[in-house]
């Protein structure tokens, strides 16, 4: 019978092994051993540094866990492109790991070793990845695809020893060291630039050999285009000017520089029998890089819904991919030549962090932003977050300063953003919250944050961000199932968001509402698994893991948010949920009360 103090957790497990290790101890044992020890200092350097934790170094191997996928997989790349750059000798005694990693359930032992169905599944991914190489399992690859910046090779299903079932395998490749190809540097564009992303979607190349398949391929660039415009935040060709290439063999950077866009997206579609195949690839047209590029499967029984269900696809991936792009751009920009679209692309992954820590990083650069254009109405949105999330963790006077703050820029976001969801979504949800704070009316709320966040969503249905922040809004105030609707939706917009965990908090407080809190721990789970350092996800992780009797797990969780919270102390965790208003937060507490992690008084 196992320990009662044995725990049963998800994590991401990475496994590691030298490739011909008992050649090289036969060729030379001492240089061998050093290079495994100099290998080893690099596995673990590089775990640590990601809150990863090595459990055992047995023989030739490394096994680690990790509360984040993401974190695992760039661990795994980084020791590669570490043992790469350190491989100064002959081939025949080069040292070369192969690495795995699963995301699954682990049993963990009170002297920190696990084992279970995980960690063998991670050991077998390890035995299929190449010398150098990293082999991901699929669950792995739905979490971080779009999160870490890599290309995954599909492998296809393998048959694994002793696994009952075939594994889905993806090889890993860094994307640092992809070669983009000739940049045909020093041409001027024959257009300037918009400063927000421009793209143009290139008629699609119909691979049928059915000339009366063009209608279906022309669909899917009209579509994808007319859904591409209805983001503000997108300079979009139209349709026309793009269809004059089709049937063309084009240069990219000339047709880029032609249309005056930074961006071009390139398809095809393949018809056989009843079955289509779109494939799409996004390029950089500076540098040629392929910044995404994937294909999509479906039956042609309705042509007009696989149309939709392969524009939304697209559009999901699409948009966080031109957000990292565009992220990355202004962060090479000198500081003398940054204007206010790169301070707020610099503040963004700051405020998408959503901690106080990170939103004090995103305020300096959204000031400046709005010191250049005092009504960028997308800047004062996002500011707005960022006083609020520093809200919840500041005292005295600066909480009454944060709270003024994020409301006065809230309501300036609505007054100037009145077409634009990616502005009203963020900013009704403050006013939203705020409410709570006594610093806007319920008549305000009734007349102002609900109405905009309702055309939020409406203006553009397509948008993950406005229904994601609805669908928060709506699981805050009880309405469970409404919640859960919207929640999953702006998932299946945009699979690769790193902003997703916002949806899956939302589905995590609905199904606490809704008593179901076993699915309310698989989406606090995933809040954690994209967010490590939020930490409400935690707080409703504890609340679910208390509500199905789970204590130890729960006090464990208690343990992380004092390391990522600033401050915090376990005597403190009634006070996470004092934004919320009843019932919510009356139902939370008496759950924390009755396991005793929160006094009665709290």
């Amino acid at each position: 019978m196992s320990s009662s103090r044995e725990q049963q957790r998800l994590a991401a497990i990475l496994a590691a092994d030298v490739v011909g290790y008992s050649r090289l101890m036969a060729a030379d044992e001492r240089r061998t051993v050093a290079s495994l020890d100099a290998a080893r200092a690099i596995f673990r350097s590089e775990i640590e540094a990601r809150r990863g934790r090595v459990v055992d170094t047995a023989g030739d191997s490394v096994l680690a866990v990790f509360e984040s996928a993401a974190e695992a997989v760039n661990a795994a790349l980084a020791v590669q492109k570490q043992l790469t750059a350190h491989a100064a000798v002959p081939e025949d005694r080069r040292m070369r790991f192969r690495i795995g990693i699963h995301l699954g359930d682990v049993i963990e032992k009170p002297d920190g070793t696990v084992y279970g169905a995980g960690v063998n599944l991670a050991a077998r991914l390890e035995a299929l990845a190449e010398p150098g190489g990293i082999a991901v399992s699929e669950a792995v690859h739905e979490v971080v695809r779009g999160r870490v910046v890599a290309r995954f090779e599909n492998q296809g299903d393998k048959a694994v020893k002793n696994i009952p079932y075939p594994v889905r395998t993806y090889y890993v490749n860094d994307d640092a060291a992809v070669d983009p190809g000739p940049t045909g540097g020093g041409v001027e564009a024959r257009h300037a630039l918009p400063e927000k992303p421009s793209i143009a979607v290139l008629p699609f190349a119909n691979m049928s050999g059915d000339p009366g398949q063009e209608y279906f391929a022309d669909g899917m660039v009209e579509d994808i285009t007319t859904a591409l415009s209805r983001f503000k935040e997108l300079f979009v060709i139209a349709r026309n000017s793009s269809f004059v290439y089709k049937g063309r063999a084009v240069d990219i950077q000339q047709v880029a520089r032609a249309l005056g866009v930074r961006y071009l997206l390139e398809g095809s579609v393949r018809k056989v029998g009843n079955r289509v195949r779109i494939t799409g690839k996004l390029i950089d047209a500076a540098t040629r890089a392929h910044l995404w590029a994937d294909h999509f499967d479906g039956a042609l029984e309705d042509v007009f819904a696989l149309q939709d269900r392969i524009t939304e696809s697209v559009i999901g991936a699409l948009l966080p991919t031109l957000r990292r792009a565009e992220i990355e751009r202004a962060r090479r920009k000198l500081p003398a030549s940054l204007d206010a679209y790169d301070y707020l692309l610099r503040a963004l992954p700051a405020v998408i962090a959503n901690t106080p820590t990170e939103a004090r990083v995103a305020i300096p650069l959204l000031r400046e932003a709005l010191h250049l254009a005092p009504d960028y109405a997308y800047a004062h949105a996002l500011i707005a977050l960022a006083y609020a999330r520093i809200f919840h963790s500041a005292a005295g006077s600066e909480r009454e300063e944060m709270r003024v703050q994020a409301v006065s820029h809230a309501r300036r976001a609505v007054a100037l953003g009145e077409d634009d969801s990616a502005v009203l979504a963020p900013a009704a949800f403050v006013l939203l919250w705020a409410r709570d704070q006594g610093r806007v009316t319920d008549e305000e709320v009734a007349a102002v944050a609900h109405p905009v966040l309702d055309k939020a969503v409406a203006l553009n249905a397509n948008s993950a961000a406005a229904l994601a922040y609805r669908a928060l809004a709506r699981a805050i105030q009880g309405e469970a199932e409404a919640a859960i609707e919207d929640a999953n939706r702006a998932l299946r917009l945009s699979p690769l968001d790193p902003a997703n965990y916002l949806p899956h908090m939302a589905i995590a407080i609905a199904r606490i509402g809704l008593r179901d809190y076993d699915e309310a721990v698989n989406h606090a789970r995933h809040v954690i698994e994209i967010n490590p350092h939020y930490s409400m996800g935690y707080a409703w992780l504890i609340v679910a893991e208390c509500a199905r009797g789970n204590a130890a797990e729960a006090e464990r969780q208690v343990k992380r948010l004092a390391e990522i919270l600033p401050g915090f102390e376990p005597g403190k965790l009634a006070s996470l949920f004092d934004v919320y208003s009843d019932p919510l937060r009356a139902n939370s507490l008496a759950i924390l009360q009755n396991a005793g992690l929160v006094s009665a008084a709290s």
